[in-house]
C-alpha cells in the first residue's frame, strides 16, 4: 500500500527543499508541481519558459489527476506530491484526492513575496495562493474531523529534525535522517523549469538557516498584508 502525500503549498516556501528532503529517502517517489503545465495552459499566465512547461507536461485536468491517484513511480511505498494552490484553476481540487494525506506548508508572506519578486512580477495576492490554501485546509479538516497537519517553512530551518520528525510522525511514517541532506544539482523528478526556480536549492546539501525579513516596497508591502489573515489562519494549526 503507497502512502500519497500531498503537498499544497505557495510558492516560494522552501517547497523545493521540502521535496528534495523526501526525495532522499529510499522509499519515496516525489512528483514536481503535476498542474503546473494545465494551469498554464488554462490561463495563459506569462511565467518563464511557459510555452516549453505546457509542451512537455500533461495539460490534461483529469489525466493528470488519474495519475496522481494511480501507482506510485517506481513501485516506491511512499509518494510526496508537491503541490501548489494557485495552479488549481481548473475541474480539479484537493476533493479529487480522498485518499491522499494532505499536508499544508506556509510560511510568513512578507518573506514569500520578498523571495517571488527575484523569480517573476508580483502584481496581486491571488498570484500566492494563500486563499485557496485555506479553503483546501478547512475542506480536508472537515472532511477529518480534526485540523489537518500545517508545518512553518522558516520552522523547518530552524530545526529540520525536530519538526520532520514530527510531520513524519503525523503522516504515520517512520522518520529518516537521510531527509537533512541531498546532493547538490537537478533531481531527475525536477520540472523543467527548475534552471529558472530552483538555483537555491540545486547549490545546497540540506536546509539553510532561517530567513531574515527584508525591506518590502509599498505595493510588496501590500500584497503581503493582503496574505496575513490568511496566513494566520493556518499558523495556529502548526505542528
Amino acid at each position: 500500500m503507497t502512502v500519497r502525500i500531498a503537498m499544497w503549498s505557495c510558492p516560494r516556501n522552501i517547497s523545493t527543499a521540502m521535496m528534495r528532503s523526501f526525495s532522499s529517502r529510499c522509499d519515496c517517489a516525489v512528483s514536481d508541481e503535476p498542474f503546473y503545465g494545465a494551469y498554464l495552459k488554462q490561463t495563459g499566465e506569462p511565467h518563464a519558459m511557459a510555452a516549453e512547461i505546457i509542451a512537455d507536461m500533461d495539460c490534461d485536468w483529469q489525466s493528470v489527476a488519474q495519475k496522481m491517484r494511480g501507482p506510485a513511480p517506481g513501485g516506491k511505498t511512499v509518494w510526496y506530491q508537491k503541490h501548489m494552490t494557485h495552479h488549481m484553476e481548473g475541474p480539479v481540487s484537493v476533493d479529487d484526492f480522498p485518499d491522499h494525506i494532505h499536508l499544508f506548508l506556509i510560511r510568513d508572506p512578507n518573506l514569500m513575496v520578498a523571495s517571488y519578486r527575484h523569480k517573476n512580477e508580483l502584481v496581486d495576492a491571488r498570484q500566492l495562493g494563500f486563499e485557496r490554501l485555506v479553503e483546501y485546509h478547512m475542506r480536508v479538516s472537515d472532511r477529518l474531523g480534526k485540523a489537518a497537519p500545517v508545518i512553518d517553512g522558516n520552522s523547518v530551518l530552524a530545526d529540520p529534525e525536530t519538526k520532520l520528525t514530527a510531520l513524519c510522525e503525523a503522516i504515520g511514517i517512520e522518520w529518516d535522517p537521510a531527509m537533512l541532506g541531498w546532493a547538490k544539482g537537478p533531481h531527475p523528478a525536477d520540472g523543467i523549469w527548475a534552471k529558472h526556480w530552483y538555483n537555491a536549492v540545486w547549490n545546497s546539501e540540506g536546509f539553510g538557516p532561517p530567513t531574515a525579513p527584508s525591506k518590502l516596497s509599498t505595493n510588496e508591502q501590500r500584497i503581503a498584508d493582503a496574505c496575513r489573515a490568511s496566513y494566520d489562519a493556518l499558523a495556529v494549526h502548526c505542528i
